[in-house]
């Protein structure tokens, strides 16, 4: 997989974060890409490279697990879609994504996720108490 990514690293060039920071447009990690361009023909170009590379390796890849987001200005971008293998990309207002073990949406906001966290905290020690076990044990 290394090798796909970084034939296909140099269709886009460096994403401008703001501040003078910048990043580069591919970020992997086991079988999970990111692509961050600043442009959005830049991720256009880039998915189809992509998708040119893995047809080449025989591999193919899946869009419906896949997500997209677009922001412009400062908020979600609704009405830019992306497609890879003929096939569009579902934005996660569609359909919310998780990654390592926390939930995205197109909200962009961390409120909801202190609630939950803390539903989740309280129903866990609700469910630990239940158990018969003793004290000393459930910890």
């Amino acid at each position: 997989m290394e090798v796909i990514l970084k034939a296909a690293e140099g269709s886009a060039g460096l994403a401008n974060l703001g501040g003078g920071y910048s990043m580069p447009p591919l970020k992997a990690f086991m079988d999970d890409t990111t692509i961050i361009c600043s442009k959005e023909d830049e991720i256009r170009r880039m998915l189809t490279r992509l998708d040119v590379l893995m047809s080449w390796c025989r591999m193919e890849f899946k869009p419906k697990k896949s997500r997209s987001l677009a922001i412009r200005k400062g908020k979600v971008d609704e009405a830019t879609t992306f497609t890879v293998a003929e096939q569009q990309i579902p934005t996660v207002s569609q359909e919310p994504v998780t990654s390592l073990g926390r939930w995205y949406d197109s909200s962009m906001k961390d409120t909801r996720r202190g609630a939950e966290t803390l539903e989740l905290a309280s129903e866990s020690l609700l469910a630990i108490n239940k158990c018969g076990l003793q004290g000393k044990f459930k910890i």
